[in-house]
């Protein structure tokens, strides 16, 4: 069982960045890919960033790559989300998920209760 709290959520201006966190329970953290979804009002979540156990690689959905940047500490038990040059569209409800990598996204086996984004124009 791994439990995940996220992090560094608020309120932003446009261009403006934000880093979010999400600290993990257990000893197992890095046998799981961990990865960012986010969920706007009305709209499916989507994946948004992943990252493997070991770090070596990482997988961006197109709308964010170039501006976010996912990264962990396994020592810490942590992963990390620095999202750059924020957008509008950027706005949602943000999670932390941990599972396994499959087709360049992240198959979610155990989710964060998320953390509101919310970029002002």
């Amino acid at each position: 069982q791994v439990q995940l709290v996220e992090s560094g959520g608020g309120l932003v201006q446009a261009g403006g960045s934000l880093r979010l966190s999400c600290a993990a329970s257990g000893r197992t953290f890095s046998r799981y890919a961990m990865g960012w979804f986010r969920q706007a009002p009305g709209m499916e979540r989507e994946f948004v960033a992943g990252i493997s156990g070991s770090g070596g690689s990482t997988y961006y959905a197109d709308s964010v790559k170039g501006r976010f940047t996912i990264s962990r500490d396994n020592a810490k038990n942590t992963v990390y989300l620095q999202m750059n040059s924020l957008k509008p569209e950027d706005t949602a409800v943000y999670y932390c998920a941990a599972g396994v990598l499959v087709s360049s996204s992240l198959l979610g086996q155990y989710w964060g209760q998320g953390t509101q984004v919310t970029v002002s124009s």
